[in-house]
């Protein structure tokens, strides 16, 4: 959740810093007309540019990726069933637990379930606790695969940025320059 909005924080910056270059342009129109004459008559003629929303140069709306939606949605579904499965968050039932480990080993070598009830129902929850830890990682490992996904996103987002503001950077310091000479 973190992710998605420093995602939605860099859509906005990468806004603001859109909207700040479309305001610099104005600007030049502006230092133009007061240049020169030559610059007013230029800029009267010259067809006023649009006044609609600053140019996103690839930019579309900002929504986290699907992928992580997705893992994220799948992971609050699972998030109660894992709760009351969790080793650690139930209250675990030790009355099956009078077999010795002998017992054990030479079961498990003749027959993957045992005849013996208790040997049966142990080893029934044993793969139960595996499916879920399979579960547990199949959620972990798509949550991680989505993360890395919006990562990515927004590497590319502050690649954009840092280009943008660079050029915004040079910009302002021209203009500044063409301020002081007037």
């Amino acid at each position: 959740q973190e992710l998605v909005r420093q995602g939605e924080a860099l859509k906005r910056t990468e806004q603001m810093v859109d909207k700040m270059d479309q305001d610099l342009k104005t600007s030049q129109r502006h230092i133009n007309s007061i240049k020169s004459v030559w610059g007013g008559l230029v800029n009267y003629f010259k067809a006023k540019p649009p006044e609609s929303k600053p140019e996103q140069n690839g930019a579309p709306e900002y929504y986290a990726n699907s992928r992580l939606k997705e893992a994220m949605m799948s992971s609050k579904e699972q998030e109660s069933k894992y709760q009351e499965s969790h080793p650690n968050l139930r209250k675990l039932d030790n009355s099956d637990n009078d077999f010795s480990k002998a017992d054990l080993v030479s079961s498990v070598e003749r027959d993957p379930y045992p005849k013996n009830q208790q040997l049966r129902a142990y080893h029934q929850k044993i793969d139960t606790n595996l499916d879920e830890m399979s579960s547990g990682l199949s959620r972990l490992k798509n949550l991680a695969l989505g993360l890395q996904t919006e990562i990515e996103e927004q590497d590319d987002m502050l690649d954009r940025l840092t280009r943008k503001v660079e050029t915004l950077d040079i910009n302002i310091k021209n203009t500044d320059k063409r301020v002081r000479q007037l």
